[in-house]
Parts: structure tokens; C-alpha cells; sequence
């Protein structure tokens, strides 16, 4: 039953495609115009490849491939064993979507994108845009799904599916920048489990090919399946925020895909009947620009962040300044000695989930300001091996972190774009060393460079594939535009 119920699914999407690609006539009931809702939808369907910039191109595929590399190291996590478990037992019956790390194994297409979307997210290493979300792990995995789930004659090309990423992007900064609340590292809700959930309806509509008011429908469905609180930050409860995400805005497009309707002005501010507004306190959408010359991407005029060590962005802040203020201490005194510090005062922003000072867990330790700066202070780096049980709970890292005293400066605010991290060593001479850092290398303001970019993903895929398949998977996200059938990229993972 299950299995006829995915071919009547793949016939709908594969005419869907047919009918995008040939401009027949669309037998469905029209958004109404001039709204914003319907704008976001107008440009989901009308975008081209020919709209993207040798820049969003550039950028997008950096994004693609760090994702992915995050992604397979995730795939070796206790949280992703969890629900790769949980998918196959309960959901066993069609399976036809590859899953991350583990050749040969294949799931449903939503559950497939459920379970490398937990993946992605397992370590909290994949990428933050700003405002802040994790763009791309809420939109990859069901593009990679979808892209096997679709019948052969209907497979989206390279540069079909470089779009549909794209279209998600855009679509999760558009709504980020709506309300100004968005703009500070949040505390109601995590934002990809709302704009991510969001993104990966429009990717998924986009690259299903339907039609303008099935992408209003879908951005509606999604609306409704959206949100996660941010008090499960720093448990295992936090990678299913982008599992959700990712998983739940694929199935969004597929049910408008199959004729579900939704409320055709879910962006739109209706006083006294919230849409998406509900997630914002302040909310002010406007309409989304055709695509075409008028329009500029929001890649193109911001890059993204990529993480160097897998732990909450914030953490890179104060990591960059406890790695500055070792290498003054070390010719200060010759050698890195605890015993000399009486202090170590950390200035950061107010952010209680991320202000931890004994961390029980490496979940709570990726999400603490005190163990990632004393970790740097003690060990000159912080890496994968910093989070296991045995480096969380090291004696000479407990004496330090008992020595931590933060302060909130007024001008140090709770915003990736505007934050710093600064820590101060107050020695028993008397004497003080400060290390600060304004912007880490990795932000959108200092990139990484394609070769720490490789470095990192053959770091992390390694654990998972042999080297000759590592660099395989560089090279199909190096020529993406010009791969015939995107669905090899899924495969090869």
C-alpha cells in the first residue's frame, strides 16, 4: 500500500514537472494577487538558472559541500544512531533516498531527509547566516531525497538543483529580515525549525516544479508544521530542530503538490489573524522582487559562516580570543602554567543557553562560552576530540573553569554581525593579559579560503569514506551545473 502510494506520488510530481517545463495550462485556483505571500510564491516558480550570479553560484556550492561534510562526520554520532534507528523501524517499507554515511541503506524520501538532517546538525558544525539560522541543513537533505524519490525521465539537473538550494536560501533570509528580533541570537525559538522549515518548502516546490499556487499552498502547509523552543539547545532534542526542518517543508510541497491548500496570504501581516507573523513579535514582510535584473540575492551581498570546530558560532568568538591571550601568556611566562592565573574574566554577550559554566555533556559543552574559551586556554585548540567525555571532564579543565568570572559589557550585544569575545588573564603578579576578537576566521567577514574549506571537508567525510571517494564527491559539487542528473550526487553519499 505504502509503495503505491509513493509511485502515484512520483506520477503527480513527474506531471507536475511536465507541466512546468511544456507551460500548459495549471488547472488550480489562483492566490490572490499584490500580496506578499503570493510574491514569495511568484518568484519561487518564475526564478531561472540564468538568475543566479557566478557569485551565488560560488558561494552556494561552498555551502553544499560543507554541508554534506558536516552531514557524514554527523553520521558517526550516538543522535544520529538514534534516529536512523527510530526511521527504520517504524518506516521501513519504501525506501528509495539515500542516507548519509551509509552506503546502500535507503529510506522514504521524508525520513531519508529527517535523518540527514539530524546529521548535519548532530555536532552543531554546519553553517550560520545572519540573521541567525543554519541555512543549508534545513534544505539540502530534502533536495538530495527528493532528487532520487522523482522518476528517471523527470530527474532535475545539476542546475536545477543548484536553484531549488537557492530558492531556499533566499527564502530563509527574506523572512529573517522581516523582523528586527531575527537580528539577535535568539531566545524564544530556534530559527531553523521556523525559516528552515520554511526554505525547504520552497526548495522542494521548486525543484517539483509546481505551480505558483502550490508554492503559496506549501509555504502555508509549512507554516503550520514550523517551530521548535530554544530550551532544547544543547541536548540531543536540538539536530531534530533541522531534521524537522528539512523533513517537514519536503512534505509541505508534497501535499500541495497533491492538492492541499493552505491560507494563500501566510506571510502577509493580518491584524487579528496571525500567519507567520505569529512567530515575531515585531513583524514588517514585504514583497518579495521578481527574479531577474532588479534582483540581488542575499548571497550575493552576504557570505556565509563556516565553523573551523563543531560548537555553537558564538564559541568561535571567545576560542579566536583564549588562543590570542595563551600566546601572550606563553611569552609571558615561558610555558602555559594554570597555577599563575587567579582570574579569567570573560566578556561576552547575554545569551543564557549558550553561558554555561559546568557542562555535564558535549552537547552542553559545544553550547558553553566558559569550557570552549578554558579548553583553548588549556590545550591551544579546540577540535572534535575537545568534546568527549574524557576532555569535558579533565580535572586541570574543572580548575580552570573555576578561576571564570563573565561580564556582559553593554556594548558587546547578542548579534553575529555586531558581537565580540574578549578574555582576560588576571595573574597573582598583578599583572593582566587580554586577548579579544571581533571577527573570527570563518565569518562571513573573513571567509574561509577554498583550501580550509577542503581541509575541513575531507577532514570530516574521511571518517566516513575512503579517500578516492572523498575527492569524488569535491568534484560532482565542483561541476554541479553541469551534472545531467542531480541524483548521482545523493547516491555517491
Amino acid at each position: 500500500m505504502v509503495y503505491l502510494t509513493l509511485q502515484k506520488s512520483q506520477k503527480i510530481l513527474a506531471s507536475s514537472r511536465q507541466v512546468h517545463k511544456t507551460a500548459a495550462h495549471v488547472v488550480a485556483r489562483s492566490a490572490p494577487e499584490e500580496t506578499v505571500t503570493s510574491s514569495f510564491a511568484s518568484f519561487i516558480h518564475a526564478v531561472r538558472p540564468e538568475h543566479l550570479t557566478k557569485t551565488v553560484r560560488y558561494r552556494s556550492k561552498r555551502m553544499i559541500l560543507d554541508s554534506i561534510g558536516v552531514g557524514l562526520m554527523g553520521s558517526t554520532t550516538p543522535v544520529f544512531d538514534i534516529a536512523l534507528q527510530y526511521c527504520r523501524e517504524l518506516y521501513s517499507s519504501v525506501a528509495v533516498s539515500s542516507v548519509y554515511g551509509r552506503p546502500g541503506m535507503k529510506l522514504s524520501p521524508t525520513l531519508a531527509a529527517f535523518t540527514n538532517g539530524v546529521a548535519t546538525h548532530s555536532m552543531d558544525f554546519d553553517d550560520t547566516w545572519h540573521p541567525a539560522t543554519h541555512p543549508s541543513g534545513a534544505v539540502l537533505p530534502a533536495l538530495l531525497a527528493a532528487s532520487q524519490m522523482l522518476p528517471p525521465s523527470t530527474k532535475p539537473n545539476g542546475l536545477d538543483f543548484l536553484l531549488a538550494f537557492n530558492v531556499g536560501l533566499e527564502v530563509q533570509g527574506r523572512l529573517m529580515h522581516f523582523s528586527t528580533e531575527a537580528h539577535n541570537i535568539p531566545k524564544r525559538f530556534h530559527p531553523p525549525s521556523v525559516v528552515g522549515t520554511m526554505g525547504s518548502a520552497a526548495a522542494t516546490a521548486k525543484l517539483l516544479s509546481l505551480s505558483m499556487t502550490q508554492c503559496a499552498h506549501a509555504l502555508g502547509i509549512a507554516a503550520s508544521l514550523a517551530g521548535a523552543p530554544m530550551a532544547n539547545a544543547a541536548t540531543q532534542a536540538k539536530p531534530l530542530h533541522i531534521g524537522n526542518a528539512t523533513r517537514l517543508g519536503f512534505e509541505a510541497a508534497l501535499l500541495a503538490a497533491r492538492g492541499m491548500e493552505a491560507n494563500p496570504v501566510i506571510l502577509d501581516d493580518i491584524p487579528g489573524c496571525s500567519g507567520f507573523s505569529a512567530f515575531y513579535s515585531i513583524y514588517h514582510p514585504k514583497p518579495l522582487s521578481a527574479p531577474g535584473d532588479h534582483h540581488e540575492f542575499l548571497l550575493e551581498k552576504q557570505d556565509i559562516a563556516f565553523k573551523r570546530f563543531p560548537a555553537h558560532l558564538g564559541m568561535h568568538w571567545v576560542v579566536d580570543a583564549a588562543l590570542s591571550v595563551r600566546n601572550l601568556f606563553i611569552n609571558y611566562a615561558g610555558s602555559f602554567s594554570p597555577s599563575l592565573i587567579r582570574t579569567i574574566v570573560l566578556k561576552i554577550p547575554v545569551s543564557k543557553y549558550i553561558n554555561r559554566p559546568f557542562p555535564s555533556s558535549e552537547h552542553q559543552a559545544r553550547h558553553s562560552f566558559q569550557f570552549n574559551a578554558c579548553t583553548a586556554l588549556l590545550d591551544g585548540e579546540v577540535g572534535l576530540s575537545s568534546f568527549t567525555e574524557s576532555s569535558i571532564h579533565r580535572q586541570e579543565l574543572r580548575e580552570l573553569l573555576d578561576k571564570v568570572v563573565v561580564e556582559h559589557p553593554e556594548d558587546n550585544v547578542a548579534n553575529f554581525d555586531k558581537m565580540y569575545g574578549e578574555v582576560a588573564l588576571l595573574l597573582h603578579s598583578g599583572d593582566v593579559l587580554t586577548g579579544k576578537c571581533d571577527t573570527f576566521y570563518g565569518h562571513w567577514r573573513k571567509p574561509l579560503s577554498r583550501e580550509s574549506l577542503l581541509k575541513k571537508f575531507r577532514s570530516n567525510a574521511s571518517h566516513v569514506f575512503p579517500e578516492e571517494k572523498v575527492e569524488t564527491i569535491i568534484t560532482m559539487v565542483d561541476n554541479l551545473e553541469n551534472m545531467s542528473d542531480s541524483s548521482q550526487l545523493a547516491c555517491s553519499l
